[in-house]
């Protein structure tokens, strides 16, 4: 297989495939609080907490938490995916946006208010 070819290969598959998706919770272990949201990617979630954890700095984490991320460090919260999205390749990203919209409003439904961010 020369060069083209199989970078045309590895291209189709990554326009066939889709990073993982779903709803998620980045809950405060000390207050019981959680910040409740979807992903596309929720490896990009995973990675911003794992940031703000390895260089001290809540500010990569959605503004919401700050103030608690200062108060009680970031070793106090967990990430928690809810649910996973399959989305089939069919399904282009707008698509996968409104159905996770969907699912983070059922979650929402689900959690107290006053135990959101």
């Amino acid at each position: 297989m020369d060069h083209r070819s199989h970078r045309k290969e590895l291209t189709t598959s990554y326009k066939l495939t889709h990073p993982e998706a779903g709803v998620y919770r980045i809950v405060n272990t000390a207050t019981g609080k959680a910040l409740l949201g979807s992903a596309p990617k929720l490896a990009s979630v995973r990675n911003k907490l794992e940031f703000a954890r390895s260089t001290n700095m809540p500010g990569a984490l959605d503004h919401r938490l700050h103030a608690d991320a200062r108060q009680f460090g970031l070793a106090a919260f967990a990430l928690e995916v809810l649910e996973h999205v399959q989305p089939s390749p069919e399904m282009t990203a707008t698509e996968i946006r409104a159905e996770l919209a969907t699912l983070e409003a059922l979650w929402r439904e689900q959690h107290h208010p006053a135990l959101l961010y």
